[in-house]
């Protein structure tokens, strides 16, 4: 769960004041060491362009737990996961489940994001605060906790307000979005950002091996390399925007890298303090509420009065001011209070804020991103509109980090600019549509086009003469180097052929051949390939009886053309001595 960055709303203002004060006091004093190595302190941290630009965060800013780690360093042991756990230890140990999930992860995205070194001890401090661990660890055997986890409804009383994107698929609430799960992923960030992480063919918010995934990828979809504190730091707020939240965080990370214990699933201690206080918060489904025990009434004392009975109070304290009569005549009911319009109400349509032409070679970054601008009726922008960027269809192409979606949130000229593409393999136009999360309105495509890749020069990598007997085989074999604009140009495709003549492409049917799998001779070889240092290097080349001179031209995808020229010529024997007539 997550805190609203800088104005979280809650019952008693001042409960607030102190409550952030103590955690960030109480965090200062808990890890002297932790900024030791030039490590920023959270304090210091200001939420990075990445993060503010990002979809605000993946809870929605929920409340979250603020429970702070045990003053005692951990004791790691290697626990088997079975038996109780020992006194005290439930607090500071991790599920068996849980643990495997957060390891399993850290895996996974060392394997699809090397770049990231993502740590488990992120996802394990985010699932801490987040969910206390799974709520300490009540999942079945496949990750899948007993009962749901959700956060309140962000309805803006209190919380933001994210109104209904999923029709209550994940939170079961067709009004309002619920974060959900043990990461606490919110409907509409969980539909892009959801992963498989147990390979059950589904993607399951309440499914500790799903989520933990998702959080992975989502931490390390801005190309971060989390093993530098300030891209760290980045990620963490654009999980939640708060400093509070990445103090809280980091003082998790630090304490679990200092080592933990596995603890048996369901034996874990839910945290008890809150963000929110409890303000607007769901009912825990895994604890059931305990009914208030009855007042019980009070015994007149014999010869006394009876006691008065109590005034009415309001829930804070203080007498109840009666309400007004209500006429008995008027059969209008008075209208509840309306919730103002949302920025995301008033867009009315999305326009192109300037985008340029999106051209890249295949394995290139697009040097070009996408603009739009979100604007009301009357063509004003709109600021703090939260735009998806989906690429379309059947490609390969991916924003940078791999992703296929991206959400950004428009600044104060309407504007959200989508991370840059990065192109794949398959070449042809791609498809980027843009639209407003939690409004109906069109979308909005772009058109991305990549090129296959392509050399412009090709030269050979050895300059030695050519030169073979009649039925025999050349000694050397043709490497050739291929670039493009001075740089390597790799992956590039090529065609060999043999040609009739320096006028004439046409394969030729006599001279210098290759060698096909069947050892028949062909004079054309297709669906060549340069290599990572752009290096084409071909089979070896035979002769006929057929003697002269031959050409080989090279070509390439980008139009780099390189002729080698071959020579078939018989050996040279040496003339006789002239002979001594006899008797001379």
């Amino acid at each position: 769960m997550a805190a609203q960055f800088g104005r979280r709303l809650r019952k008693g203002a001042a409960t607030t004041a102190v409550a952030a004060v103590a955690v960030a006091a109480l965090s200062a004093s808990q890890a002297p060491g932790v900024n030791d190595h030039g490590r920023q302190t959270a304090a210091d941290a200001t939420p990075s362009p990445d993060a503010s630009a990002s979809d605000g965060s993946a809870t929605g800013n929920s409340p979250y737990y603020t429970d702070l780690p045990p003053l005692k360093s951990p004791n790691p042991s290697p626990s088997t996961g079975t038996g109780p756990a020992a006194p005290g230890t439930s607090e500071a140990g991790i599920p068996a489940t849980v643990l495997d999930a957060y390891k399993k992860a850290e895996t996974a995205l060392n394997e699809a994001k090397p770049g990231c070194n993502l740590p488990w001890q992120l996802l394990a401090a985010i699932g801490k605060v987040e969910s206390g661990q799974a709520r300490g660890g009540r999942v079945a055997a496949d990750g899948t906790t007993i009962s749901p986890i959700l956060g309140p409804q962000l309805d803006g009383n209190g919380f933001a307000l994210i109104r209904d994107t999923d029709d209550g698929a994940y939170d079961g609430n067709s009004s309002y979005d619920q974060a959900v799960g043990p990461m606490q992923f919110i409907p509409s960030t969980w539909k892009w950002a959801g992963r498989d992480g147990n390979a059950d063919g589904k993607k399951d918010p309440n499914n500790i091996y799903d989520a933990a995934l998702a959080a992975g990828h989502y931490l390390c979809r801005f190309d971060w390399d989390l093993s530098d504190q300030d891209d760290l730091d980045r990620a963490i707020l654009s999980y939640n925007n708060s400093r509070e939240y990445l103090n809280l965080v980091m003082r998790w990370v630090e304490y679990y890298r200092k080592g933990t214990h596995e603890i048996p699933d369901g034996t874990g201690t839910l945290p008890g303090n809150r963000s929110d206080d409890g303000a607007g918060a769901s009912p825990s489904p895994s604890t059931p509420n305990t009914p208030s025990t009855p007042n019980t009434p009070t015994t007149p004392a014999p010869g006394g009065s009876k006691p008065k009975p109590p005034k009415p109070e309001k829930p804070g304290g203080g007498p109840t001011t009666p309400k007004p009569p209500t006429d008995p005549g008027s059969s209008t009911p008075t209208p509840p209070p309306s919730t103002p319009p949302t920025n995301t109400d008033t867009v009315d349509h999305l326009e192109d804020a300037g985008t340029a032409k999106l051209t890249a070679m295949a394995g290139d970054a697009f040097t070009k991103r996408i603009s739009t601008r979100a604007e009301t009726k009357a063509g004003k922008a709109v600021a703090k509109v939260r735009v998806r960027f989906t690429i379309i269809g059947d490609t390969d192409t991916t924003f940078t980090g791999g992703e296929n979606v991206a959400t950004v949130a428009t600044n104060s000229s309407g504007v959200a600019v989508a991370p840059a593409l990065h192109a794949g393999e398959k070449s042809g136009e791609v498809t980027v549509r843009a639209t407003v999360v939690g409004r109906t309105v069109a979308g909005l495509d772009y058109t991305a086009t990549v090129t296959e890749r392509a050399a412009d020069a090709l030269a050979r990598t050895g300059d030695a003469a050519l030169t073979c007997a009649p039925g025999g085989e050349f000694a050397d074999q043709v490497e050739v180097k291929a670039t493009y604009k001075g740089a390597v140009a790799d992956g590039v495709a090529a065609t060999a052929t043999l040609v009739k003549s320096a006028d004439d492409p046409a394969a030729t049917d006599k001279g210098p051949y290759f060698k096909d799998a069947d050892g028949k001779a062909v004079r054309t070889l297709k669906a060549l390939k340069t290599d990572a240092k752009g290096l084409l290097k071909l089979p070896k080349l035979y002769a006929d009886d057929t003697t002269g001179t031959f050409l080989l031209r090279i070509t390439t995808t980008g139009g780099a053309t390189l002729t080698v020229e071959l020579t078939v010529a018989a050996a040279e024997t040496s003339s006789p001595s002239p002979s001594t007539s006899p008797g001379a």
